[in-house]
């Protein structure tokens, strides 16, 4: 079997927090469509069991990306692997606890920013320095940051996630118009609800409303992870050639649906005519 070197000519990808959920599904995505991947996560154990089982050619590099020295060390790694990066993906990220702004303590707060937000902007740069140096420079790159519905509609007692969340879809906003004279385009995704294994831990432990979701999803389901890990991968190979500076929403519809929550059975059945002020006539 074929080993990655320097001289590799794939593109050479680095996934933030990919030991599950959204960005497990990203490194195996990007991995299927030929990259090389870096397994980027803090539980050094998750990212060594994901890099062992997308190959041998792919590789860990475990660590905190809210720290600056090891933003910048997770990234020297990668091109002291493959000599240059193309694609990163800055999935890594935090809940915020779920509570009230009275009851959010100033640490929570502070953490939840820092995982998101600094993560966000230090791995980028770290990535931009790589893919602006020689041989990368006349490359160029893509860097895809996740985003949330969270950063564009409110959504009570995720003070802390919204914030950050909002923080990431304007740093991209920036970012892209920074950094397109040097060839790296700058995008994000806004997921919804996703189904991973912690989204079904909080529905089963009633923290999440299943139903209240679904009734203000138009597409009535959660995505699944590799539904976000697809979207991700096209913002990262050459069909997108000339997209920078956006953020798309990967939500089911949740962001379009601007009904109250009384007509959020609209397309399941009934005749809307049937509807007066919002409501169903008896």
């Amino acid at each position: 079997m074929m080993t990655a070197t320097a001289s590799d000519s794939r593109r050479v990808a680095l996934v933030t927090g990919a030991g599950a959920g959204i960005g497990l599904a990203t490194a195996t995505r990007l991995a299927a469509d030929g990259c090389l991947v870096a397994v980027n996560d803090i539980d050094p154990e998750a990212a060594e069991r994901v890099a062992r089982c997308l190959g041998p050619d792919h590789m860990e590099v475990p660590g905190d990306v809210a720290s600056e020295r090891l933003a910048d060390s997770i990234v020297a790694d990668v091109v002291a692997r493959y000599g240059r990066l193309d694609v990163l993906v800055n999935n890594a990220g935090i809940g915020d606890g779920a509570v009230s702004a009275l009851e959010q303590t100033a640490e929570r707060f502070r953490r939840t920013l820092s995982v998101h937000v600094d993560g966000c902007f230090l791995m980028s740069r770290a990535a931009a320095r790589a893919m602006m140096a020689p041989p990368s420079a006349s490359r160029g790159g893509a860097i895809i940051n996740l985003s949330s519905i969270a950063g564009h509609v409110a959504i009570p007692n995720r003070i802390g996630y919204a914030a950050a969340k909002g923080a990431i879809a304007m740093m991209t906003r920036v970012l892209a118009c920074e950094w397109a004279a040097s060839g790296i385009r700058v995008n994000a995704v806004a997921p919804g609800y996703v189904r991973t294994d912690l989204v079904d831990r909080l529905i089963r432990s009633g923290k999440l409303d299943e139903e209240g979701i679904l009734s203000r999803t138009p597409l009535r389901r959660l995505a699944r992870p590799d539904e976000i890990a697809n979207v991700i991968a096209f913002l990262a190979g050459p069909h997108s050639s000339f997209i920078t500076g956006t953020v798309i929403p990967v939500d089911g519809g949740y962001l379009a649906f601007g009904a109250p929550f009384e007509t959020a059975e609209i397309g399941l059945g009934f005749d809307q005519t049937d509807c007066v002020a919002g409501r169903r006539e008896k």
